[in-house]
């Protein structure tokens, strides 16, 4: 009886989600609506906050504008759409981004060109998360307005910009070039909800039938996964062949076919998520980050070189705002870079040393790029606990009871870890190598894992 109402409740929810998914398709207007609602919503938090005072005594964050923006896009927006990848794939970006938005409506205005050559190169991704990433800490991008105006907003002109100059009411901007979209199409695999096609039902369907717009340029018929595309719903019930479904938040990664395992998108998870971005998130609590500059002054003093210990950079380079006496040096600025670029070698070389020498024991050649997808739950938990650090902050300012965020991050890094272990282990499984060289590649891969754990339990439960 169990068995049989469990089997119940997945046709339910299976038919409820291929009907949502119907509905979306639909009702475009209504998505269209949300869409300039969260615009309209988006530019308010943005604009309107940097030409303000910053505060300089203890508010709370509901009586200060500055700080309600500071909460909504740091606090809950970033770690929030970073979870919501993994549940529920891209629904963020078909129906509530406004750049994808913007850069849509700016695209059926626009030009209309084709895109060029270089913008289709696939290292895109991890350049635009690196230097976004990077520069976000130099202009303290999660504290001030003018820096997330700055970023946030320089991000949002150029998507305008693409938009306006190159393809027909696409997303070129989205599938090329946004900072985020390479994090997002990572994240997205382990998403249980996904647009599913039936090859047989395409093929049977009338040929006269229309094609679909589909905004971030993807061939419905060829789709396999989630990790493109952005569940705005358009497609789902095209030729009676696109559905709304459930799905493992495995099968993905464990079925990824050979052409979508690239070793840009490894960069991105291994040297940005599980490297640069670790880095970004930790220096500012890193007592070795302190040792680190302190030992560069002291010798820079003894040297009589007083330059770069100066505090005269703009805001817009180096975080500058004496008022509240937040002024970065352009030591400061080198130190910050220092750290990030030594965390991402460090984190992100011992895991690919790893990698490599899986690949070497299994004698699989190439194995070791596919792997590396085995620990997308980890870059997940990791994104998530760096981009929540600050929400955790800010509520234990107001005095919230925040004691059991302590064990919550165990449990989320105990999770991430025993999923990618698992991962690996089913990836490695299927190769047609003797268990116990299995079982020592599928624990080389998780040592390599070792120093990205110890890196968060260093900064939430040592420093």
């Amino acid at each position: 009886m169990n068995e049989i109402a469990e089997q119940l409740g997945t046709t339910s929810l299976r038919t409820l989600l291929a009907a949502l998914g119907d509905a979306m398709a639909r009702h475009r207007a209504v998505i269209q609506g949300i869409q300039w609602l969260v615009v309209l919503f988006y530019f308010s938090l943005l604009i309107y906050p940097a030409f303000l005072p910053l505060p300089t005594e203890y508010v709370h964050f509901y009586e200060n504008l500055i700080l309600f923006a500071q909460f909504i896009f740091w606090g809950i927006w970033w770690p929030f759409v970073m979870l919501s990848m993994m549940l529920l794939g891209r629904v963020w970006c078909g129906v509530f981004c406004p750049e994808g938005a913007l850069t849509e409506w700016a695209s059926r205005r626009g030009l209309g060109r084709a895109i060029p050559r270089w913008m289709r190169w696939s290292g895109w991704p991890f350049v635009a998360f690196a230097m976004t990433t990077i520069y976000g800490q130099l202009v303290s991008v999660y504290e001030y307005p003018k820096a997330a105006l700055l970023v946030l907003g320089g991000s949002t002109v150029a998507a305008m910009i693409v938009g306006f100059i190159y393809g027909r009411g696409k997303r070129v901007w989205c599938r090329h070039l946004c900072p985020a979209n390479g994090v997002f199409a990572i994240l997205s695999r382990l998403a249980p909800i996904h647009l599913q096609v039936d090859r047989e039902a395409w093929r049977a369907a009338s040929h006269r039938i229309s094609a679909v717009d589909c905004a971030p340029l993807i061939n419905i018929r060829k789709m396999t996964g989630n990790s493109a595309c952005h569940m705005c719903g358009r497609c789902s019930g095209h030729r009676d062949a696109v559905t709304l479904g459930l799905r493992s938040p495995n099968q993905e990664l464990l079925t990824l076919p050979a052409h979508e395992v690239t070793r840009w998108e490894v960069a991105t998870l291994v040297f940005g998520v599980l490297g640069i971005a670790i880095g970004a998130f930790q220096w500012s609590a890193s007592p070795w980050f302190i040792a680190l500059k302190q030992l560069l002054a002291a010798w820079l003093i003894n040297q009589n070189a007083f330059v770069l210990l100066q505090d005269n950079a703009p805001w817009w380079l180096l975080t500058h705002y004496p008022e509240v006496n937040d002024v970065f040096s352009w030591l400061d600025g080198l130190c910050i870079l220092a750290y990030i670029g030594a965390t991402t070698l460090v984190l992100g070389g011992a895991i690919l040393a790893m990698l490599w020498l899986a690949q070497w024991l299994l004698g699989a050649q190439g194995a070791m790029w596919r792997l590396a997808y085995g620990l997308t739950p980890l870059a997940g938990v990791s994104v998530f606990l760096g981009l929540s650090g600050l929400t955790v902050s800010m509520l234990t300012a107001e005095h919230l009871n925040m004691n059991w965020v302590p064990g919550a991050r165990i449990v989320l890094l105990a999770l991430g870890v025993s999923w990618s272990g698992w991962l690996v282990w089913r990836m490695i499984e299927s190769l047609a190598t003797p268990f116990w060289n299995r079982l020592m590649a599928t624990l080389l891969v998780m040592v390599g894992t070792i120093p990205v754990v110890a890196s968060w339990l260093f900064m939430y439960f040592l420093w």
